[in-house]
């Protein structure tokens, strides 16, 4: 078996991006992790490979898939409070 682990701190420092970015991304969902124990947030080889090819933006394209999670308009959500907000008003 080839697939290699890495914490958060560890996958950050492989694909040059911050630790914050890749955690808020498996927390929300939209990138693919495991959890071991009690939500201890582990990235595999192939996670890391996944979320490469998720941040991909092609010739021609009009953006990063990632961005359809973004609200409406100029908005921006920041926090808890924030989700709560964009469940009432949207």
């Amino acid at each position: 078996m080839e697939i290699e682990f890495f914490e958060p701190a560890e996958a950050a420092a492989l694909m040059r991006c911050t630790e914050s970015w890749l955690r808020d991304g498996a927390t929300s969902g939209r990138f693919p992790h495991a959890c071991w124990g009690k939500g201890k947030i582990i990235f595999t080889s192939e996670h890391i490979l996944e979320i490469a090819k998720l941040s991909e933006i092609l010739p021609g394209s009009t953006g990063s898939l990632l961005s359809v999670s973004r609200p409406a308009g100029n908005e921006r959500l920041i926090g808890s409070r924030s989700k709560a907000r964009l469940t009432t008003v949207h």
